[in-house]
């Protein structure tokens, strides 16, 4: 039955225009995913199950769940199917795809085309008798803008979340009986970052974390539908005791390559992690970053902080030149560096290199000085996430003055800059492949935030220091080398 489904699915996505997709931010589980999720379940001593389905699609994912009771490998005397699915168009395929099961297991099942939002809130908010006992989800992809009715509705029963997904997931979870257990397939940005700070607290405080599977490639899991981000499956028990969480990885959704390890939690989440980052470690053994006891220091410890560039370009537009004249200051992006190092003024690429110092302009500039800067944009094909450099006052003359632009996070002093051996010991450190290895357990986009930089440790200010010592009288250092001082720093 799962590849007449898969069939189904394939017309249907490649026959719904992208705007649509885009609309209703559906993309259909292919049946390997929806096998694999549908394995995670545990086999429990449950008589009734109830199942929710929440952005059910063409019902590929209840259908791999039916699958495994067909096999014998879930056994439940009655099991009810309750099917959100908001694309009315869809609904028949929807249809036949549950009713093809009748006769081989005691199922009933409902397909509401409701918006699943609204109907899970008044659920939670009524008491809803009969909490589901499993739920499997691939639910849209939609940001929700911060004065929308769905986040009026989601904060009336204490959810505070800033897309689709991460509501969809945090509903069911709201909906579930003890000991239920949820599996979903969703974006890894949940991961990290303030925005998703909340929908961390509700999960963890809520259930444990089971199972976490990561592909590794950022464009296989929907690649029939273009889909570029990088996914995750989480498998949730409603109340359970945290203990070990299952890690797997695959380079795709064939899952031929298919790795496992377990990990106790405290490498998931930090204890001491107050954002409640959660981390996806591919490997059993600790990085060197969490293995030193060295790296222990907070940006404060350090006495440094880190902000994002404050000059967005197109709204100083009027500001801007394309080279430098009277009146103007440096302006930086991510463009003028070149691993360690900065070229400044820089042709053809597109971007200006100054900006007018006014009475408009003056709170968005920096004192000239060294300092850190880390790219919030890497490329997806870059070796690293985190690509550091300095800024050395020497390249811009006799100006006083420095515009930073959006897409750099620059590290200072209070708004000043740092010395030169604390601005070159930074880059050093954060261009590590400790560092990088660190970062992507926690991340799984190329944007780096300066939440992300204030949240990661660093070495000593003084360790700092002597690493920039080094760094002064280094031409340009192979990642072999950058990578061997780190390991002498903390030896």
């Amino acid at each position: 039955m799962l590849a007449t489904i898969e069939q189904t699915r394939l017309k249907i996505s490649k026959n719904t225009q992208a705007e649509r997709k885009s609309q209703l931010g559906q993309f259909f589980t292919p049946a390997r995913t929806a096998q694999f999720m549908a394995s995670l379940f545990t086999a429990k001593d449950i008589f009734d199950c109830r199942l929710l389905d929440a952005g059910a699609g063409i019902g590929s994912l209840s259908s791999a769940f039916l699958e495994r009771c067909i096999a014998a490998e879930l056994n439940f005397k009655k099991i009810e199917i309750t099917a959100f699915e908001l694309d009315n168009l869809i609904h028949e395929a929807l249809n036949n795809s549950l009713s093809s099961y009748k006769n081989r297991l005691p199922l009933a099942y409902e397909i509401l085309g409701d918006d699943f939002i609204e109907q899970a809130v008044n659920r939670i908010q009524f008491n809803f008798s009969n909490g589901f006992t499993h739920a499997i989800l691939n639910p849209p992809y939609k940001k929700i803008s911060s004065n929308s009715r769905y986040r009026l509705l989601l904060r009336e029963v204490g959810i505070e979340t800033v897309n689709l997904y991460s509501a969809f997931v945090a509903l069911a979870l709201a909906m579930m009986d003890p000991g239920g257990e949820i599996v979903a397939i969703i974006p890894r940005s949940f991961c990290n970052g303030p925005y998703y700070r909340p929908f961390r607290d509700f999960i963890v405080e809520r259930a444990a974390i089971r199972h976490i599977h990561l592909f590794d490639s950022r464009n296989k899991a929907f690649k029939d539908d273009d889909v570029l981000q990088e996914n995750v499956i989480l498998l949730l028990e409603r109340d359970g005791q945290q203990t070990d969480v299952t890690v797997t990885t695959s380079t795709d959704d064939s899952f031929t390559d298919l790795v496992t390890h377990t990990h106790p939690f405290n490498r998931i989440m930090f204890p001491d992690d107050s954002e409640r980052f959660i981390h996806v470690p591919t490997s059993p053994e600790r990085n060197i970053i969490e293995l030193s006891t060295a790296i222990h220091c907070s940006l404060e410890d350090v006495g440094i902080k880190v902000s994002t560039g404050p000059v967005v370009d197109f709204r100083m537009k009027d500001h801007l030149r394309e080279m430098a004249e009277s009146g103007t200051v440096p302006l930086l992006y991510p463009a003028h560096f070149t691993g360690l190092n900065i070229e400044w003024p820089k042709l053809g690429i597109k971007k200006p290199n100054a900006i007018q110092r006014n009475s408009e302009t003056e709170k968005w500039l920096y004192p000239n000085g060294f300092y850190c800067v880390v790219r919030r944009f890497s490329s997806k094909e870059e070796r690293r996430r985190i690509v550091a450099s300095v800024v050395q006052p020497s390249t811009f003359g006799d100006a006083e003055m420095l515009g930073i632009e959006n897409h750099l996070n620059i590290y200072h002093e209070n708004k000043h800059g740092l010395p030169e051996a604390l601005a070159r010991g930074l880059a050093i450190y954060l261009n590590t492949t400790g560092v990088d290895e660190n970062f992507r357990r926690s991340s799984g986009h190329t944007q780096v935030n300066a939440t992300d930089l204030k949240m990661m440790k660093y070495p000593s200010r003084k360790a700092l220091i002597t690493l920039g010592e080094w760094a002064k009288y280094s031409d340009d250092p192979t990642q072999i080398i950058i990578d061997e001082q780190l390991e002498k720093l903390i030896a």
